[in-house]
C-alpha cells in the first residue's frame, strides 16, 4: 500500500517538477537577476534598462502605506500574461530569489547562473525577498514586482530609458508557384553584355 500510494504522487508531482525547470522556448521577455549585500540588481538585458532594487525605508513605507520589509524604493515591472526567463546571479554571497506567488525560488550563487520562468496571469502587486541566509542584513532584501498591461510597461520602459528591439526585417518573399515560368515557356533571355 505505501509503495502505491509513493507511485499516485510520483505520477502526479514529476510531471508539474519538469514543466516548472524547463524554461518555455517562447519566452517574450529576459530579466536578469543579481543578488548583492545586501540589495538586488535587476537587468532587462534586451531593452537597455537597468533597476537596483533597496529596501523602502519605514517612515516612507508607513506614509505611502506600503508593507515596510517587502516595499522596494524602484519596483520592478513585468508585463500581464508574458512569459519571462529569469537568470540569477550573485556578485558575492548566496543569496536565493525568491517570489511565492509565481512559484520561483531560484539560489543566486556567484560565477553560476541560474534560471527559472514564470507567467503572471493578473495584474496587481507582488511580494518576495531572499530566502537564502546571506548574511547580517539578509532580512532586509525584499523583491517587489508590479505586473502590469504591455502599455503601462512599454512606457515604464521608455522612462528608464530602454527601448524596444526594432523587428527583423521579412526575408524577401519568393515568387508563387504560379508565378513561376514553367521551362521552355517565355522566360526571358539574360542579357548579354555589349562588346566594345
Amino acid at each position: 500500500m505505501p509503495v502505491l500510494i509513493l507511485v499516485a504522487i510520483a505520477w502526479k508531482s514529476f510531471p508539474l517538477i519538469y514543466l516548472q525547470e524547463r524554461v518555455p522556448a517562447e519566452a517574450e521577455l529576459t530579466l536578469k537577476v543579481t543578488g548583492n549585500s545586501w540589495r538586488w540588481d535587476f537587468e532587462y538585458p534586451d531593452l537597455g534598462v537597468q533597476v537596483t532594487a533597496n529596501l523602502l525605508d519605514e517612515a516612507t513605507a508607513d506614509r505611502e502605506g506600503r508593507p515596510y520589509l517587502l516595499a522596494t524604493d524602484a519596483p520592478l515591472l513585468v508585463p500581464v500574461d508574458t512569459v519571462v526567463r529569469v537568470l540569477v546571479t550573485s556578485n558575492d554571497v548566496i543569496h536565493s530569489f525568491a517570489v511565492p506567488a509565481f512559484g520561483i525560488k531560484e539560489d543566486a550563487i556567484m560565477g553560476r547562473v541560474n534560471d527559472t520562468w514564470f507567467e503572471a496571469d493578473r495584474t496587481g502587486v507582488f511580494y518576495g525577498q531572499c530566502s537564502e541566509l546571506c548574511g547580517v542584513n539578509h532580512a532586509y532584501m525584499p523583491v517587489e514586482i508590479h505586473v502590469v498591461s504591455r502599455a503601462e510597461f512599454e512606457t515604464w520602459v521608455a522612462a528608464q530609458g530602454g527601448s524596444f528591439p526594432a523587428p527583423e526585417a521579412a526575408a524577401p518573399a519568393l515568387p508563387a508557384a504560379s508565378e513561376t515560368p514553367a521551362p521552355g515557356e517565355g522566360a526571358a533571355p539574360a542579357a548579354t553584355p555589349a562588346t566594345p
